[in-house]
């Protein structure tokens, strides 16, 4: 076989897992649809806050606890603040420190998990106790515990959500590198002269990655709860700056005024709900796409 036909080749697989990709990520049920949408419309309607929202510490003392109206859609809070402003601006505050956590949590999980199951022997061992010290702990106390710590600040909570959640990422990579690092065609890059850490990173770590897809994704709505729950408990983000989980705290205080509580909190649902729903979109891919 010529080089020629061998690229043809390859050039025809590449097509065909590309359009194999766009397949499996097309949603096929309404709560895909309805996944889907949520997600795009409340992180469309956050990176354009300044456009179709007031400043959301601007405060009116005549209109504190007022319902929802023309003026104000979703209503006030107790110092005459706009909620819908407040909502949306709080959104971006939630929505980025879920990013940030899988993002911190990911790569310190990935890389530690990764050199873990490929080293194997008294290595793995003891880097897995260390793994077994962290996961001893429930991770929202472990969180808890460190943002008190470190004190009451978006980076602090960051920081401790993802110091909690690490671990876990390193263990589910571990058992899929333990997998992966003994099949033929690792065998056969090792055998061209590939280095143990470029046959780790280069050949060994892209082929663990399908089922952490799908927790990624579904941790993303987990880790804003987690932000949003360390706020609520005055530990994450603190007032006046709004954050969904701070908000609903505040609104506590005033149970008669069903929007005040209610806005956050449907706007907290809806939107970890739509993204477990999307969830499924790439689960599903993980099982279509081949890796390999």
């Amino acid at each position: 076989m010529t080089w020629g036909r061998v690229r043809r080749l390859e050039e025809a697989v590449a097509s065909t897992r590309l359009t194999t990709a766009l397949e499996s990520l097309r949603p096929r049920t309404f709560l895909e649809f309805y996944g889907l949408a949520v997600i795009a419309l409340v992180v469309g309607a956050v990176v354009a806050a300044p456009l179709i929202a007031p400043d959301p510490l601007a405060q009116d003392l005549t209109a504190q606890l007022a319902g929802p109206s023309v003026d104000h859609w979703l209503g006030t809070d107790n110092l005459g603040r706009d909620l819908w402003a407040r909502i949306l601006y709080g959104g971006r505050i939630s929505i980025v420190t879920g990013v940030f956590v899988l993002l911190t949590a990911g790569a310190v999980g990935i890389v530690y998990g990764a050199v873990s199951g490929y080293a194997g022997g008294i290595v793995d061992a003891v880097m897995m106790r260390i793994v077994d010290i962290f996961l001893s702990f429930p991770s929202i106390m472990l969180a808890l515990l460190i943002s008190a710590a470190l004190g009451p600040t978006t980076r602090n909570a960051i920081i401790a959500i993802a110091a909690a959640w690490w671990p876990v990422y390193a263990r589910l990579i571990r058992g899929q590198v333990i997998v992966v690092k003994e099949r033929e065609f690792v065998t056969a890059s090792r055998a061209l002269g590939a280095g143990p850490i470029r046959n780790l990173f280069l050949t060994v770590l892209p082929n663990s990655f399908g089922v952490m897809k799908t927790i990624f994704v579904l941790d993303i709505g987990y880790a804003i709860l987690a932000g949003s729950t360390l706020s609520f408990l005055g530990l994450g983000v603190s007032l006046p700056t709004p954050e969904w989980g701070v908000m609903i705290r505040e609104a506590l205080q005033y149970p008669t005024h069903w929007w005040f509580i209610l806005s956050p909190g449907l706007a907290l649902m809806l939107f970890v709900s739509a993204i477990n729903f999307a969830g499924g979109i790439v689960t599903r891919s993980v099982h279509e796409i081949p890796i390999r």
